[in-house]
């Protein structure tokens, strides 16, 4: 329960403009805010910047909390929402190819269960986050929605603005990379 209060009083605090309580915040949610954002980033200044900015969007909106719900909860989801803008924003103007849903028909569902996904669930979190960090940053972003952060397709489609086809698709080949990638890495240590 104290925590409970604590939040409430910090949260009083940052409404008001209080500069410690704004201090006491950011470093409460630093380490695992920073961690949402590390998953979205190509790299530790990158996520950074992501992370500058879904701050400053906490401190500025704070008053629209309303004490519903889960706050951290509310944090990670404009840390999540931020991190898919910059990255949207880094890529304007690139030209991305969208896959139909026909494409997605031959490669299943993502419910389905895959054998190689046990190679997926034996692994730490630290190489997981590394291997995650070498997929193309469509195939991360849909793979972080869905697997880590929980959306569902539908959601995932609207957030990054692409068919639910393209991200079942996205999410099945970033399976599939992750597969590959951890594969490769468990040869190399057995060989040694």
């Amino acid at each position: 329960m104290g925590i409970v209060l604590d939040n409430a009083i910090i949260i009083r605090g940052c409404i008001d403009g209080d500069r410690r309580s704004q201090q006491r915040l950011y470093e409460a949610y630093y380490g695992k805010m920073m961690a949402v954002c590390r998953r979205y980033a190509k790299d530790n200044d990158e996520a950074l910047d992501i992370f500058q900015e879904a701050f400053i969007k906490v401190f500025n909106n704070i008053h629209k909390y309303g004490d519903k719900g889960s706050f951290e909860g509310w944090i990670r989801r404009i840390m999540v929402n931020t991190a898919i803008d910059f990255i949207r924003r880094a890529k304007a103007g690139a030209q991305t190819v969208e896959l139909t849903d026909r494409h997605t028909d031959t490669m299943g569902s993502h419910d389905d269960e895959d054998e190689g996904d046990s190679i997926l669930g034996n692994v730490s979190y630290d190489e997981l986050l590394k291997c995650v960090q070498n997929l193309s940053p469509a195939y991360k972003q849909v793979f972080n929605l869905y697997v880590v952060d929980g959306y569902q397709h539908q959601e995932i489609a609207e957030m990054l603005n692409i068919s639910v086809g393209t991200s079942k698709s996205n999410l099945a080949k970033a399976k599939m990379n992750l597969r590959k990638f951890l594969s490769e890495k468990m040869a190399v240590a057995n060989s040694r």
